[in-house]
């Protein structure tokens, strides 16, 4: 007989001194020391010391779900889960984290925010050794090791290792930018990698060269310049790239496309950054300066070139007879000596060139003679 309204608790375990005013609870209790588990599920094996927690089990197996919210009619397996979601609609939350002051609705969430504080990682990866605060970080990063990617783009077949990175990859095709940049009024699919344009920080380090970048895929891309690895290939011509932006800027070689238009002169260009460059001819803008001798460049790798007169340095070498070279251009006009190359020729009497300053000489001939015999009919 219980003693529940009485107090009164006369049934005490002999193991831990707790006290119970039912037999019956103290013989459930004993089950903890004893690890006796009688009630087994016969559909997966677990094992219960109390047949409450058995018969909540047992509704995973058999999709009951007997609580019903009265506001949305979502119905849930347990009465703890459903007292959890109504919290939704009543925007309670409890659990209170006394470092930064957050809430949360679910004990679960307050535990695995409590972590960002503690620094606390208890979740192992036995192929890495690296330490993760939450199941689902570790789960998710397992799969750089299985190589899983369960998350599948109902629109072009690519997969994802995280449904996240699928949220992000459906938003190229559907054109959908949701995130709006306070600073600069643009959107984005991606609000938190642009963020750090702004705020200049660059968490992804390279640990070869300390060069460090603002989102981990341009980190992942700079790696390749240390390996050599090139896994992008072109089906054309079996080139291989570092990255797949380099591999769609270089398949419009093969096609001919020139998608960029420069609004100024109708000119075509088939790289974003070769219409940037050539915006500079029509606006005169010269950002690019050298620190030598303050003259002023249109394009990055112009100075790079220039820089080169200072310095002294000629990193292109003719394998032919050892000459080097500032430029990668001068190296390729100079080949042209020993390889007998002469593509630049003169419409008017067929002489060729190997380059094209001589044939622009050469041309000049011509122009004096139609001057010459000008002057003859005129004197004439």
């Amino acid at each position: 007989m219980c003693q529940i309204h009485t107090g009164e608790k006369p049934f005490s375990c002999e193991e831990c001194d707790a006290r119970f005013s039912c037999k019956s609870h103290l013989k459930t209790h004993m089950r903890t020391h004893t690890v006796k588990k009688p009630f087994l599920c016969k559909e997966c094996d677990i094992s219960f010391n109390q047949i409450f927690n058995f018969k909540k089990h047992m509704r995973t197996h058999t999709g009951e779900k007997p609580f019903l919210c009265k506001k949305c009619d979502k119905t849930f397996i347990w009465s703890s889960h459903l007292k959890t979601h109504m919290r939704t609609h009543s925007g309670e939350k409890p659990f209170l984290c006394k470092e930064c002051d957050k809430s949360f609705n679910q004990i679960s969430n307050f535990k695995r925010h409590m972590r960002t504080h503690t620094g606390e990682k208890h979740f192992l990866c036995k192929e890495c050794n690296k330490s993760f605060s939450q199941t689902s970080n570790l789960k998710r990063h397992m799969r750089t090791h299985t190589g899983e990617k369960p998350f599948l783009c109902k629109e072009c077949d690519k997969s994802f290792s995280d449904n996240s990175g699928l949220k992000k990859h459906v938003r190229t095709h559907t054109g959908e930018k949701p995130f709006l940049c306070k600073k600069c009024d643009k959107t984005f699919i991606c609000l938190k990698t642009h963020m750090r344009i702004h705020t200049g920080v660059k968490p992804f380090l390279c640990k070869e060269c300390d060069k460090s970048f603002s989102d981990n895929s341009g980190l992942i891309v700079h790696i390749r310049t240390h390996t050599g690895e090139k896994p992008f290939l072109c089906k054309k011509c079996d080139k291989t790239f570092s990255c797949t932006s380099h591999l769609k800027k270089h398949m419009r070689t093969h096609t001919g496309e020139k998608p960029f238009l420069c609004k100024e002169c109708d000119a075509r260009f088939s790289d974003k950054s070769y219409l940037k460059t050539h915006m500079r001819t029509h606006t005169g803008e010269k950002p690019f300066s050298c620190k030598e001798c303050d003259a002023h460049f249109s394009d990055k790798s112009v100075l790079k070139t220039h820089m080169r007169t200072h310095t002294g340095e000629k990193p292109f070498l003719c394998e032919e007879c050892g000459a080097r070279f500032s430029d990668k251009s001068n190296l390729k006009t100079h080949m042209r000596t020993h390889t007998g190359e002469k593509p630049f020729s003169c419409k008017e009497c067929d002489r060729c060139f190997s380059q094209i300053s001589n044939l622009k000489a050469h041309m000049r001939t011509h122009t004096r003679e139609d001057q010459q015999t000008a002057s003859l009919c005129f004197s004439v």
